[in-house]
């Protein structure tokens, strides 16, 4: 009974095999290798846009970071979310790859709306030499909480963005989970809809260790590629993370990963509301946060689940305790049962 993090989860046996049969005989370095020509092709055409430039790295960090420095110049801020993935759990690599540019959250919550950015684009701090400038804006999709930007959300703020000059990054560390549940095309939910920079993610979705970034501006390719190398993550042995992506694509098993999590996700989430369980926000991928009562919490604990406990301890037995809950794509719904019956008493 494992809800802790997708990232726990096993890797897709598609995509273990392509990595054995990239094991084979010799290989350019460096992402010249034949794999990664066919794997741009196959994004190209995944997002609809022939002039995309893509490149991968092996941790989301990496491709956030070395998107945002892109992006963003050192005496620049990024404006996120104050619960974004940049701002909580990247242990200042964003401003590290930045050259020390800095993060400006927004907003009280996981998603940016129109008013959070407009406050700080028009009426925020002073612009003068003695001031950090406004650079790039970053919107996590799915967000922390397992929410989710519909493409109208992407689009006015990327226009409020634009129209002030600032470009648009997405962290997309979840991006197979938003897709499968909104069911929309990647690139309406991307360059369609503003957003400049991709952070394409493969590791919490059935991959080892991959992610892309995909740069819309086909410009700004030689200075990722500079930002990239000088950042120690372009990878001499390429074809393996070559691999990964290119199985990950094929036949849109990165689509069905995702709708698989989702699925496991909703399966558990109503298997919650019919014993009761109060959610902070209601799950739209494969996220979900839960006040549990606390002699559910230590029912669940003794049984063996295991999920991150985001609210402080308390002796309190009255006191829920808020809980977060991932399901990847190859949790057991055997798991699922089992854990609703525990739960249920």
């Amino acid at each position: 009974m494992y809800f802790s993090s997708d990232n726990a989860g096993m890797a897709h046996p598609a995509i273990l095999q392509a990595i054995l049969d990239a094991n084979t005989g010799y290989a350019m370095p460096y992402g010249k290798d034949e794999i990664m020509e066919g794997v741009r092709e196959s994004m190209r055409s995944l997002f609809e846009a022939p002039e995309a430039a893509v490149y991968l790295v092996a941790t989301g960090t990496a491709a956030n970071s070395l998107s945002l420095a892109t992006l963003a110049e050192p005496w620049q801020t990024v404006y996120c979310s104050p619960v974004a993935h940049i701002q909580e759990d990247e242990c200042n690599a964003p401003e590290f790859y930045m050259g020390a540019g800095k993060l400006t959250p927004i907003g009280q919550g996981d998603k940016i709306t129109p008013d959070d950015l407009a406050a700080v684009l028009e009426g925020g701090p002073r612009r003068d030499v003695h001031a950090a400038q406004p650079g790039p804006l970053s919107i996590t999709q799915a967000t922390e909480k397992g929410r989710l930007y519909s493409v109208d959300e992407v689009t006015d703020l990327a226009s409020m963005a634009h129209d002030c000059g600032l470009p648009v990054h997405m962290d997309g560390a979840r991006f197979a989970n938003a897709i499968a549940a909104l069911n929309v095309s990647p690139a309406d939910m991307t360059w369609r809809a503003g957003v400049d920079v991709l952070s394409f993610g493969g590791t919490k979705n059935g991959c080892v260790g991959v992610e892309a970034v995909v740069l819309f501006d086909p410009e700004l390719a030689w200075e990722f590629e500079l930002r990239r190398k000088r950042g120690a993550h372009l990878f001499s042995k390429h074809r393996y993370l070559s691999a990964q992506m290119q199985a990950y694509l094929a036949d849109d098993l990165w689509l069905d990963m995702a709708g698989a999590a989702n699925a496991n996700l909703q399966m558990l989430a109503d298997g919650m509301r019919e014993i009761g369980v109060q959610f902070l926000e209601e799950p739209e991928a494969n996220i979900l946060f839960a006040y549990l009562p606390r002699a559910m919490h230590a029912r669940l604990q003794a049984a063996g689940a295991r999920y991150y406990v985001s609210s402080a301890s308390s002796s309190d037995p009255a006191e829920p305790v808020l809980a977060r809950f991932v399901c990847d794509w190859s949790l057991p719904t055997a798991e699922i049962d089992h854990f609703l019956n525990v739960a249920a008493g």
